[in-house]
């Protein structure tokens, strides 16, 4: 047997806690016998001696009040029967001060002189009523009944006087009977806390004597694992734990055997991890190749575009100024290839102004701010007014929120939207109607039309690059205005698209609230471009 298991056995330690606990549970259970007996006490007087108490003292003011009732009633009408509440009070205020000498209003003490007074005073007064209600009495005269209401308002003060102390005495009570009710809880209280001791002391008991030695048996078996396999265990202690360790020592055997067959394993599982690591990479570089094949074809589109721009320009104003120097020189159709040269360059130009625009979203990002939706809207209704004029459309709005956007990126959506609600109108004048709701952290923007309409299998296209859904000589433009739209409004973190359910020709984006974090502007990568 080892050193821990030496000295008392664990039955002589655990009936010595039982002997301690015991005494303390008996110390306890003692203390709130004294509570109980306590709370008991100061239950019973409550119940059985103040509360008979103040119902006997206000079953006494009621018997006088009745009897100032019966004798003014007398001494008004002089019929005897008014003399029955005056009776019948006499005989309640006498079992009422027979119950409250009962119940301990004896003099000497604070409700024994209450009651002394109330009846000092109802005295007083019965001996001054008296000669007025005796048989053939004359009638009462006015200084007799001011001397009666006077001597009834010291009965009054001396009833109040008595009610006001056993209302003080009823507070007492209660006051006990809630120490006392404390007191208890408080012993209930100090019982668990034994209780739980009891638990406590025998968990540390069987912590030295058992769970030390499978501590150590632990320790063993984990440096085993973690340091060195060939190091033999060694069990102590119990019999069982022992027992354990010589186990636990038969599994190490056991290991060090398949040791070889986990190394095969291991190595097998080693080159499958390098293959995959080698795919990974693979697939890395070729994610990174594909990320700068399209920031060098953004980059060629954006430099493209910026360096058409003056040869476009030049053959513009060269081929503005051959028509108007040959103008009637020419005949029909010399001025037509004119015309169509001119017309030719003045599209290119707005084409590639609009491809400057979307590849410039993003490339040199603005502040943004929290900006009033509906300001954008007006910005965007001012710009078009030469368009609204001459479609004699209407455009509307409701309540718009505060929105955290770039201001000039999304007066542009809006000015893009409703610039294609006044260009694709019907029969009638165009109506654009602009509304927002909520969705979470976000609001859903609509701009509606009462306009031709567009097809939903066309609902995903109109947003591709140069899309055209009619001729150019039906509707003017480059189709790139959606395009832009969708850009702008996934630059912001939210999506747009058209919504095919809708009456009228409907379409929604996303755009975060004013509560929403700033969004981290990208990195600008257009330094250098001409």
């Amino acid at each position: 047997m080892s050193a821990e298991s030496r000295g008392w056995p664990t039955r002589r330690w655990l009936a010595l806690l039982a002997v301690a606990e015991t005494v303390l549970l008996l110390v306890a259970l003692v203390a709130g016998g004294i509570a109980l007996n306590n709370l008991t006490g100061a239950r019973n007087r409550l119940l059985d001696v103040i509360g008979p108490q103040r119902l006997a003292a206000i079953q006494l003011s009621t018997a006088l009040l009745n009897q100032e009732s019966g004798v003014r009633g007398y001494q008004l009408g002089r019929q005897p029967e008014f003399l029955t509440p005056y009776t019948d009070g006499m005989r309640a205020q006498a079992d009422a001060v027979t119950q409250l000498r009962q119940l301990g209003a004896v003099p000497g003490t604070q409700i024994g002189d209450d009651l002394d007074a109330v009846v000092r005073t109802a005295t007083a007064w019965q001996s001054s009523a008296a000669p007025t209600i005796a048989p053939g009495a004359p009638p009462v005269t006015a200084a007799e009944v001011e001397r009666g209401r006077t001597l009834f308002v010291d009965v009054r003060k001396a009833l109040d006087a008595q009610l006001d102390h056993l209302a003080a005495i009823r507070d007492t009570g209660r006051a006990e009977l809630n120490a006392a009710a404390s007191f208890l809880n408080a012993m209930f209280v100090v019982v668990a806390v034994l209780v739980l001791l009891l638990f406590a002391l025998l968990f540390f008991g069987l912590r030295q004597i058992i769970t030390r030695p499978i501590l150590r048996l632990a320790g063993e078996v984990r440096r085993v694992a973690d340091q060195d396999i060939h190091r033999p265990v060694h069990g102590s202690g119990p019999r069982e734990i022992a027992q354990l360790g010589a186990d636990v020592e038969a599994m190490r055997q056991r290991i060090l055997d398949e040791v070889a067959e986990l190394e095969q394993a291991h190595a097998l599982l080693d080159r499958r991890t390098r293959e995959a690591e080698q795919s990974n990479a693979m697939l890395d570089r070729r994610t990174r190749e594909l990320e700068r094949s399209n920031a060098d074809l953004e980059q060629f589109a954006y430099v493209a575009s910026h360096d058409l721009q003056e040869p476009l320009r030049k053959v513009a104003s060269f081929c503005q100024l051959l028509q108007r120097r040959y103008q009637g020189l020419l005949d029909e159709r010399g001025e037509q290839y004119i015309e169509y040269a001119v017309d030719g360059a003045k599209r290119m130009q707005v084409l590639i102004n609009d491809l400057l625009a979307f590849s410039r979203v993003g490339r040199n990002p603005g502040e943004h701010v929290v900006t009033d939706a509906g300001a954008l809207v007006d910005d965007a209704v001012a710009n078009l007014e030469v368009a609204l004029s001459l479609s004699g459309g209407k455009v509307g709005r409701g309540d718009l929120p505060e929105v955290r956007v770039e201001p000039a990126l999304v007066t542009a959506v809006f000015q893009n939207l409703i610039g294609n609600a006044l260009k694709f109108k019907g029969e009638s004048p165009p109506e654009v109607r602009v509304t927002a709701e909520r969705d979470g952290d976000d609001w859903v923007f609509s701009v509606a039309d009462n306009g031709i309409g567009i097809d939903a299998e066309y609902a995903e296209r109109v947003f591709a690059l140069f899309q055209r859904l009619h001729t150019r000589s039906a509707y003017p433009g480059t189709g790139i205005g959606l395009a832009l739209c969708r850009r702008i409004v996934e630059y912001h973190g939210g999506r747009i698209w058209l919504d095919t359910e809708a009456a009228d020709t409907t379409f929604r984006f996303t755009l975060p609230g004013r509560d929403a974090p700033a969004l981290e502007a990208p990195a600008n990568d257009e330094e250098g471009v001409a």
